[in-house]
């Protein structure tokens, strides 16, 4: 076995999270990983190689958004020239003519060190979308920025932007609060388990409380007029969900199912085939290690995929 598959194998979900934050380690694993076991779950390193994959996805019935790797942009330039890179890709997408949308954190807008100019980043790129009659999806990050982020959302909602949406975590206590809050702007919102590792003064330590809590949220949200994106591969709480909506008269067109590039594909179009909508999250650049880490860290078996091609390399 190699040196940084021995390393990836010893490292528990924790570990793995705060390897997403180690350089050496990210040193380690870019040497072999998008050869051999990354490029499972990355669309590609360049918007060319990316677009291809979405029309792959497209014509095998599925819809797909794409986000930029990146976070924690430290300066107004880089901001700047993040932004830009957005603009062409949200372009990019509509020309090209791609059941596709664009998912970002804001944080590679600035939002780190400055909210105002995070602000006027996104405002910039939702009102792009909104003239190319399509949509942006603001994502969420760590505890620290969720505040922010919902503040920053509903200013666009006030401020007539429609084609915009952003993300609840299940496994925050503070999650039925905020969805309360949204309900009165009919958001549009994707519901997520969550990814980064929070202290349980924050966040629900059982799995069990977070799949609950994700199903209200879910349910709640769809009573309420809003449109969800229920993202998850766990094919029961889907099951519940169409259950959910069958029994209470709820279009398909009020919600749709998101999963992740790479993890799960025959769900992806089984799923599908039943005739939901279903939007597969494809990112792409030649920022992916902290993206892979915790996709590793999700589930076993990704773990378990990256380190039988890292060990075949």
């Amino acid at each position: 076995m190699s040196d940084v598959a021995s390393t990836l194998a010893s490292l528990p979900r924790v570990a793995l999270l705060h390897a997403a934050e180690s350089a050496r380690l990210q040193r380690l694993v870019q040497q072999h990983g998008r050869r051999v076991g990354a490029a499972r779950f990355v669309a590609g390193e360049s918007l060319d190689e990316c677009v291809a994959v979405l029309r792959k996805l497209n014509d095998a019935g599925l819809y797909a958004n794409t986000t930029l790797l990146g976070e924690a942009i430290p300066d107004a330039e880089g901001a700047a020239v993040v932004t830009a890179e957005y603009e062409e890709i949200i372009e990019r997408l509509v020309a090209e003519k791609l059941k596709a949308n664009v998912a970002l954190k804001l944080t590679h807008l600035g939002l780190s060190f400055d909210e105002e100019l995070a602000y006027a980043n996104v405002e910039r790129l939702v009102g792009r979308a909104g003239e190319l009659g399509t949509f942006l999806r603001i994502d969420m990050e760590q505890s620290e920025y969720v505040e922010v982020t919902l503040r920053i959302y509903e200013r666009l909602r006030d401020a007539g932007h429609d084609s915009v949406g952003t993300v609840l975590q299940s496994y925050l206590y503070r999650t039925a609060d905020d969805l309360e809050r949204l309900l009165p702007r009919k958001p549009n919102l994707r519901i997520v388990k969550g990814a980064y590792l929070e202290p349980y003064s924050i966040a629900f330590p059982e799995k069990a409380d977070v799949d609950r809590a994700y199903l209200e949220l879910a349910e709640r949200g769809l009573r309420e007029g809003a449109y969800i994106a229920v993202a998850t591969h766990d094919e029961a709480v889907i099951r519940k969900v169409q259950a959910f909506a069958a029994r209470e008269g709820i279009a398909r067109d009020r919600f749709e199912f998101q999963m992740l590039y790479g993890v799960r594909p025959g769900l992806q179009r089984s799923i599908a085939a039943e005739g939901y909508k279903v939007l597969v999250a494809s990112p792409f650049g030649p920022d992916w290690y902290p993206y892979l880490m915790r996709r590793l860290a999700e589930r076993p078996a990704n773990l378990g995929f990256f380190l039988k091609n890292l060990v075949r390399r």
